[in-house]
């Protein structure tokens, strides 16, 4: 075998592009504008390598494309892979992403059946290599990809419970998650009309003025709510009236005024909750043990050198620092656990509380209504490492944003391709 060419992956990246009718949208999209080669089977190209082998465009142009068969796939020849042509074909793709979204929605529903009752939403961030100095929303902010050195953009995301996206939307990168909920509801409702939908978001987005914002556009919502929250509802975590919805959840209904609360506690998160705080408190522990033998030993006798190394234990050790108190006098340490603190936090671990405006639903359905926000920590997770959207290495602003169009159209692929694959194989992943 001389040449061997990759085929089985990339013909199925094509046929999903054109089951999602995204071949004629682009050929409509892009049709008039001239070039040597259609500027649709270029977008094409991007996207199916994004889905199969998500690289930059420089490894588009000199090796993946002249592995592949993708010249006979798109019947066209190595000139639809030159570099400053892929670069060009992301700089004509963003002007036509309201378009896109409503056709993939009738996509969605005309193959699947599916509905937009409900709604999640949440976001995430992806970091550039870079100063990334001349894009306009690359800033630094909250890190979920623990890269706080880097310049960021935070990309927000609306699916379906079966993990259907019905849009996106770059935010800068400093940008608090809790300002973006009217955004994004303007936009869907811009493009799929008022209706009374459920939306469901997790405590990060829940403000006072999010929430009257629902209320008065007619919108329903299952939201969690801050930790502190807990402190609210003791009794109720120590004696309540709980329902057992399966072997490790259980849930009591706290009405309320204009709305409902919902008190779930899940015996499988209360032993991971459990494990974190003890691993936290055996390492401050240990650490505290360590600065007293070393202060013995004549190590360290100043008074500011023991206290900075207390404050560096505060920060590698927060949420066991929480619970102790320390004295530091007369050339001795000494500290002491609050033991009552430790055992109200042993009875909020596995707890959560939620918050509703729906009254004519049962709490176990309002608690399944929630945890189908690990749907969209489904898509982040697929984006970020099967579709490789981070890092950014792109400094253009514009391009930017085609980079992650890119990348949601290769999540559109590869949620097609898994909602397939659940009617005819099953035990496959995509």
């Amino acid at each position: 075998v001389r040449r061997p060419r990759r085929f089985g992956d990339c013909w199925i990246g094509c046929k999903l592009w054109e089951e999602l009718g995204l071949r004629a949208f682009w050929d409509q999209a892009l049709g008039e504008q001239r070039g040597e080669v259609p500027w649709a089977k270029v977008v094409e190209l991007l996207v199916v390598n994004r889905l199969c082998d998500p690289r930059s465009e420089l490894f588009i142009h000199e090796k993946w494309f002249p592995q592949t068969a993708m010249d006979l796939l798109l019947d066209s020849t190595a000139a639809v892979a030159e570099k400053d042509r892929l670069y060009r074909a992301l700089d004509r793709m963003v002007a036509h992403k309201e378009a896109l979204e409503r056709h993939l929605t009738d996509r969605w529903r005309d193959l699947f059946g599916a509905t937009f009752d409900v709604l999640l939403y949440d976001l995430t961030s992806t970091y550039f290599e870079g100063e990334a100095g001349e894009v306009e929303k690359a800033a630094r902010g909250y890190s979920r990809d623990h890269r706080p050195d880097c310049a960021q953009v935070v990309i927000a995301v609306v699916v379906t419970p079966e993990g259907f996206p019905l849009s996106y939307e770059v935010f800068a990168g400093n940008r608090a998650d809790v300002t973006t909920l009217e955004t994004m509801l303007e936009q869907v409702e811009a493009k799929h009309g008022r209706a009374r939908r459920i939306w469901v978001f997790d405590r990060g987005i829940v403000s006072e003025a999010n929430l009257e914002t629902l209320r008065e556009r007619g919108g329903q919502y299952v939201v969690g709510t801050p930790r502190h929250r807990l402190r609210d509802y003791e009794q109720e975590l120590l004696a309540g009236s709980w329902q057992q919805i399966n072997e490790s959840v259980q849930v009591q209904v706290i009405p309320a005024e204009q709305e409902t609360y919902v008190l779930a506690r899940s015996v499988d998160r209360a032993k991971k909750e459990e494990a974190m705080r003890w691993r936290q408190i055996r390492g401050l522990m240990r650490d505290l043990v360590k600065l007293r033998r070393s202060i013995g030993k004549g190590i360290r006798v100043d008074s500011d050198k023991v206290l900075m190394r207390l404050g560096r234990l505060s920060e590698r050790w927060p949420r066991a620092w929480r619970y102790l108190s320390t004295v530091w006098q007369d050339g001795k340490l000494k500290w002491h656990w609050d033991r009552s603190a430790l055992r109200r936090a042993q009875h909020r671990d596995g707890a959560y509380l939620l918050r509703t405006n729906l009254s004519d639903h049962r709490p176990e359905a309002l608690w399944r209504m929630y945890v189908q926000l690990t749907e969209v920590e489904a898509v982040f997770r697929a984006l970020k490492s099967e579709l490789a959207i981070r890092p950014i290495w792109h400094w253009v602003g514009p391009r930017v944003e085609a980079h992650v169009m890119v990348a949601f159209l290769g999540y559109c692929l590869w949620v097609c391709l898994k909602q397939k694959l659940k009617a005819a194989a099953p035990g496959l992943s995509p």
